[in-house]
């Protein structure tokens, strides 16, 4: 069964900037759920970023079977995990303080209950897992981390959400001072897009 389209379970511009760029070269169109006409409201409750990603997944699949769309959904479950916290904020790190709490007030928030904490004591990382569903049912998924530390203010431009927080020792920048080629190659959800892509190819065989 070919599909002729991607869509992914999302409605954030940045993130779908980031999957069109990395997911070019497959060939399909890539659609957010929006530009889809999938308007519907998820509960993820799942307790693991695989199960909560899996959850999205299924439901806009479930939602395009109806209109008889041949798409391959993808759905992401991301977050950032903090040691020192217990790898809080985690799989609520899009709901934590409330959905509708700037990232500033977030951001701020985990500065400030990292405290007096040395740097050795403020790794962190953020983890990404892509999951697919196949118009036939078929079901995968992709999980990437990428490792770093938490800063003591906000830096940089580029980023969204946690981003500028998040202190990249190896490069000595924040994930927001990369440029959005850096950071595709080097992150979370750069690098399980990049491993999805390889699931994809090789569960569709010729017909993507």
């Amino acid at each position: 069964m070919r599909a002729d389209k991607i869509v992914f379970a999302t409605g954030n511009a940045g993130k779908m900037r980031e999957i069109r760029m990395i997911m070019a070269d497959l060939g399909l169109e890539i659609q957010s759920m929006k530009e889809a006409g999938v308007n519907i409201d998820i509960v993820e409750d799942g307790s693991t970023f695989e199960e909560n990603a899996m959850i999205k997944a299924s439901a806009i699949a479930q939602e395009l079977r109806k209109s008889d769309v041949q798409a391959i959904v993808l759905a992401d479950d991301s977050g950032l995990e903090i040691d020192y916290l217990n790898k809080e904020p985690g799989i609520y790190s899009a709901r934590y303080m409330g959905e509708d709490t700037s990232y500033t007030v977030k951001n701020a928030n985990l500065i400030q209950r990292l405290e007096g904490v040395p740097d050795e004591k403020r790794t962190a990382r953020f983890v990404c897992v892509i999951a697919a569903v196949f118009p036939d049912g078929r079901e995968f998924s992709a999980r990437a981390a990428i490792e770093g530390r938490i800063g003591y203010e906000e830096r940089g431009e580029n980023g969204f959400g946690y981003d500028p927080i998040f202190y990249l020792p190896e490069y000595g920048r924040y994930s927001a001072e990369l440029s959005l080629e850096e950071k595709n190659r080097i992150s979370h959800r750069g690098k399980a897009l990049e491993e999805m892509k390889k699931v994809l190819r090789q569960a569709a065989g010729e017909t993507i």
